[in-house]
């Protein structure tokens, strides 16, 4: 979806039908860790379901305001002050559906659970207009094309495997974003690293966007020292360990870019096959040949979410979803538990 504003003539302005709008209605408190930023970058933390070039139009629209009144997209804000959002989100961009199979874990007239592959881009972007998951859900949900990013309230990464949610109408959207926002949503993944961990922990480091390399996400030691970081904290403890290797439950409280990635690569345990934070590859003298050329091979980070539990939004239930393991993750798993057992019959 084309956020950004347009001055392009659409095909349905030209013939004279106007595009889709919903109203939006969203009240958010300036915290702690939006503290002087800018009301554009503020907000952008505050209502991620939007884009930036989105909510700069709507604040220099006073559609979006800053304690009740209009504000400018570069002031910085205060702790405690109210963001009010009352505008109405017009349907630009014409993200076109595709007959690409989606694997449903679960579906009712409000929601989607869907387990993603690797390989799979949840959005399309600039260079990439299709085979993405959203026109997979346009596909099998025409409707969705008038919500924000197709109805899509949180990511994976490309290679990063397992469940996503996906609304079906603009309040069951509003209520999984209030959720997530609320830190409520229960995301369990399933990763192997390298090395071998003593035991489990929590890594609380701010994630932003890398200073000089555009596709990675670093850590940084206050939110404040990048205009990009946001709050990031990671909890992990041991699935299993390995000689030279472990798996780990990882469960996300927040859900930044790149957090699991980049929180594990932070505490030197990166994940395996990951492109991105383990580009550089170091076999062991102490694995077989089998296992290193297992390793070598693995086609992505080692990383699935595995379950996923929200509040559904209009039962007002719990509702708690798993998804088994890749073929892949489980063929590395089997290699990683057969060398260990190598190893102690020895």
């Amino acid at each position: 979806m084309n956020d950004a504003p347009s001055n392009k003539t659409t095909k349905d302005s030209q013939a004279g039908i106007a595009p889709a709008r919903e109203p939006i209605k969203r009240t958010a408190e300036v915290s702690a860790q939006t503290h002087g930023l800018r009301f554009d970058q503020a907000a952008a933390q505050l209502f991620p379901e939007f884009s930036r070039g989105r909510l700069q139009q709507w604040i220099k629209s006073g559609d979006l305001t800053v304690d009740g009144q209009p504000g400018k997209t570069k002031q910085k804000l205060q702790s405690g002050s109210q963001l009010v959002l009352d505008a109405e989100f017009e349907i630009e961009t014409p993200w076109q559906p595709e007959n690409i199979p989606l694997n449903i874990v679960f579906e009712d007239e409000h929601l989607l659970v869907l387990d993603k592959p690797a390989a799979c881009t949840v959005h399309p972007a600039p260079g990439l207009n299709s085979g993405t998951l959203a026109n997979a859900v346009l596909a099998h949900c025409p409707a969705n094309a008038e919500l924000p990013r197709c109805g899509i309230v949180h990511r994976l990464d490309k290679d990063t495997t397992g469940l996503l949610v996906v609304a079906k109408s603009l309040s069951a959207h509003a209520s999984l974003v209030e959720q997530l926002q609320a830190r409520t949503v229960s995301r369990v993944y399933r990763a192997i690293v390298c090395g071998k961990l003593i035991s489990g922990g929590t890594v609380d480091q701010p994630v932003g966007r890398h200073a000089s390399v555009r596709i990675k996400m670093a850590v940084y030691k206050t939110s404040v020292a990048s205009s990009t970081a946001k709050p990031a904290i990671t909890h992990f403890r041991i699935e299993e360990r390995f000689s030279q290797h472990t798996e780990l439950r990882i469960n996300l409280e927040t859900g930044r870019t790149h957090q699991i990635r980049v929180h594990m690569a932070h505490i030197r345990h990166p994940l395996v096959g990951d492109p991105v934070y383990n580009s550089r590859y170091r076999r062991s003298a102490q694995i077989s040949d089998s296992l290193d050329e297992s390793l070598r091979r693995f086609p992505r980070q080692a990383l699935h979410a595995t379950a996923l539990s929200f509040i559904h939004p209009y039962t007002g239930e719990e509702s708690s979803f798993s998804a088994d393991l890749p073929a892949d993750y489980k063929a590395l798993l089997a290699e990683l538990k057969a060398e260990e057992k190598t190893i102690h019959t020895e």
